[in-house]
């Protein structure tokens, strides 16, 4: 009952913030937040919707298989921030967009706009349903409450609070819930901390000298953990999930101006770093504690925080706090998802970015569409077809990425010739970057990792540029 009555005030703090941001509704409000939007708080917030509820659980239990070496790919993340604030951010502010998508109509045509905005639905789309099903399990198990009811009325809250003042309210809203989030973590470490009967010096000394600590492995070309695979894969990971991506991007086009916009996006990228830092901290203080308790390591990574903080073992204020900060990261990224879906599809699909009652309607059905997926997800109720469903979203990402590189760097004449065949590339490349991965595997027992995007973007700009070269010269 506590932790009902905790996450009701919760929801509560988000309608007054609501309510505070979005007095006025309109399709400039709820797009772009009438481009009036602190970058600092951008900022914030940001973070907090780059990590989702199972970011929260995920990323601590990387350190059982992986140790730390997921910072290499956080390193790579801040490289990644800055192309997208000095390269992307500058073409986005001077062609004045309200979407991102709809540079590819301005550069590459209507065929090239309709395909990045309809690859950019379906992947986020079931990404983002993904990853709130596993949040509603979780707060579905700690709550003791039926799955379907949580999923409607976890949605219907999100629904409520961003309804009128979309990205405007997103902003306020997000920066509270990274807050919350990062609280809770950090007083989940300390309660971790001192079970373990160490201070915080004493603890952090106990991180860096433990075997799970290690961070770079630069000897073995093979592993998905080496060095320049993950830093290299950390900067195009920032620039398709962030910088082509409406969700991320669309709260950095309504900062005031470039200037502020660029400042955001360098201060969010640095920012993440520390925050993953503390997640994989946590994950090497709970395989402490669980070597110290006798108790056998799960065998799924992202059991191990939930195996401490949502069975009560560290007690009800740990399993609150982890509940706290589940919901708070699990909103502000579902929260963001479902705004940008609203507007790409008002935007990109329908084309109409002035008509309200669409705009409306359409955020009624995103939000319905969306419990559909997840309980879609909970009929099938196979792992495998979630984890599926992220590799899924990973191939779709890739055209994306060679769409805005060819709009970026070809001539216009190239351009003009590949809008027809621009779906077919698009389908194309991710088939064509399955096949290679099985092939690789098969044959040199090589499993390609996150540089699977880098290919799939590489096979897309080639198909586009072949197929501007035959339609030129015929």
């Amino acid at each position: 009952m506590t932790a009902i009555l905790i996450i009701l005030g919760y929801f509560a703090l988000l309608m007054l913030f609501s309510r505070l941001t979005a007095r006025r509704s309109s399709n400039d409000v709820f797009f772009r937040g009438e481009r009036k939007s602190p970058w600092y708080m951008v900022a914030w917030g940001m973070i907090g919707a780059s990590i989702s509820g199972v970011t929260f659980v995920s990323v601590p239990g990387m350190v059982l298989w992986q140790d730390m070496t997921y910072m290499q790919t956080c390193l790579g993340f801040i490289l990644g921030y800055v192309v997208v604030a000095f390269v992307l951010l500058p073409v986005y502010y001077k062609l004045n967009l309200t979407t991102i998508y709809s540079f590819l109509g301005q550069r590459l045509g209507r065929e090239a706009y309709k395909t990045g905005a309809a690859f950019f639905l379906l992947s986020k789309m079931t990404g983002a349903a993904a990853r709130f099903y596993v949040v509603c399990l979780i707060v579905q198990q700690i709550l003791g409450t039926p799955f379907l009811p949580t999923v409607v009325a976890m949605v219907a809250l999100i629904w409520l609070y961003t309804r009128r003042g979309g990205i405007k309210t997103l902003v306020w809203t997000d920066s509270l819930q990274t807050l919350c989030m990062f609280a809770a973590l950090g007083l989940i470490i300390y309660k971790v901390t001192g079970e373990l009967g160490l201070t915080m010096g004493e603890a952090v000394q106990a991180i860096a000298a433990d075997s799970h600590s290690r961070m770079f492995v630069w000897d073995d070309w093979v592993s998905r953990q080496n060095f320049w695979k993950q830093f290299l894969s950390g900067v195009f990971i920032v620039v398709v999930m962030t910088g082509l991506d409406q969700d991320m991007m669309q709260k950095n086009l309504s900062c005031r101006n470039l200037r502020d916009a660029q400042k955001d996006m360098c201060s969010y990228g640095l920012a993440f770093v520390p925050a993953n830092l503390l997640f994989l901290s946590l994950g090497v203080l709970l395989v402490m504690l669980a070597q110290k308790q006798g108790v056998a390591l799960p065998t799924a990574a992202d059991q191990l925080v939930p195996m401490f903080a949502a069975t009560g073992a560290l007690g009800e204020g740990v399993l609150i706090l982890f509940l706290l900060g589940m919901v708070a990261a699990s909103f502000s990224s579902a929260d963001s998802a479902l705004t940008a879906l609203t507007t790409s599809y008002c935007v990109d699909i329908r084309e109409r970015p002035d008509d309200e009652r669409l705009r409306r309607r359409t955020h009624v059905g995103m939000a319905v569409v969306f419990i559909v997926v997840i309980v879609l997800f909970r009929a099938v109720n196979s792992t495998s077809i979630i984890d599926a469903i992220y590799v899924m979203c990973g191939y779709t990402y890739g055209p994306l990425l060679g769409l805005f590189a060819f709009a970026l760097l070809a001539k216009r004449r190239d351009s003009v010739f590949s809008l027809s065949l621009a779906p077919y590339v698009c389908v194309a490349a991710p088939l064509l970057c399955f096949a290679i991965d099985q092939l690789t595997v098969h044959h040199f027992n090589y499993h390609f990792g996150y540089e699977l995007l880098m290919l799939n973007g590489l096979l897309t700009f080639a198909g586009l540029w072949l197929s501007s070269r035959v339609c030129f010269n015929s």
